[in-house]
């Protein structure tokens, strides 16, 4: 008989997350104007459902302008994935600026703080969590996975930690509570090292994300405004609208 082995990859969070998202408006585009190049990273961070890991390092090597800005709007993915990411911007010869557009959640955090300079937009989030992953096997597998999760959370707590400079204790705190950061929180916080106002944002990057996968998303993410609610009703009174005018039409 097989011996059942611990799935690694982190689901089925993530796998909801990519499932509430796959028909939103994504982007991983790159431009590149010689002085100046630019890589948006407006997706989720998967190798099979969003951005993959692969695609972005490629990217990112074959950029030699002296700046680059990494444009993020993502509610985050895979952590193995955003971890080659990361080091690739680590290990790249030019200055790499990160600007949350929108939301640096989850495994986007990685990214963003590897940059040499993180700038949020007024009204952007940052969110940090534990690790998640689905294991099953024996109780042997379970403890081997529990002890891997362990180690992730410690990586990415000392990730935080050399950008922060906040304590070990303070940022595992932050992380074990799902902790969320609009902008000039995570500024105070130390994620992010200046608050963007001004211009409007890059187009997309207002556009909201399905956020149920997370469990302390605040209100204001989660609640609809007006305008978007007087659209949706006016779009279903069309809709109801049309079907009457093509029963009409039938008899």
């Amino acid at each position: 008989m097989l011996k059942p082995q611990p799935n690694s990859h982190p689901m089925p969070r993530l796998l909801q997350l990519m499932r509430d998202n796959m028909e939103r408006p994504r982007s991983f585009e790159v431009k590149n104007d010689g002085d100046e190049a630019t890589i948006y990273v407006y997706d989720v961070i998967d190798s099979y459902w969003g951005i993959k890991a692969a695609d972005f390092v490629q990217a990112l090597a074959a950029l030699a302008a002296p700046t680059i800005h990494l444009r993020i709007n993502s509610p985050g993915g895979d952590v193995f994935d955003a971890r080659a990411m990361a080091t690739a911007i680590l290990g790249h010869k030019s200055k790499v600026i990160a600007h949350i557009d929108g939301m640096a959640l989850s495994a986007a955090t990685t990214i963003a703080i590897a940059a040499a300079e993180v700038e949020i937009a007024e009204g952007g989030f940052f969110m940090v969590h534990q690790a998640w992953t689905l294991a099953y096997g024996n109780a042997n597998d379970l403890i081997e996975m529990a002890d891997l999760l362990e180690k992730i959370d410690a990586a990415i707590a000392a990730d935080y930690g050399r950008k922060t400079k906040k304590s070990n204790e303070q940022i595992v705190q932050w992380m074990a509570e799902e902790t969320w950061f609009n902008a000039q929180e995570a500024v105070d916080a130390g994620f992010a090292d200046r608050v963007f106002k001004g211009a409007e944002p890059a187009a997309g990057a207002s556009a909201k994300w399905d956020l149920s996968a997370y469990e302390k998303v605040p209100k204001m993410l989660t609640e609809e405004s007006p305008e978007a609610a007087a659209a949706k009703a006016l779009l279903a009174k069309r809709a109801s609208l049309d079907r009457k005018l093509k029963l009409y039409q039938r008899t």
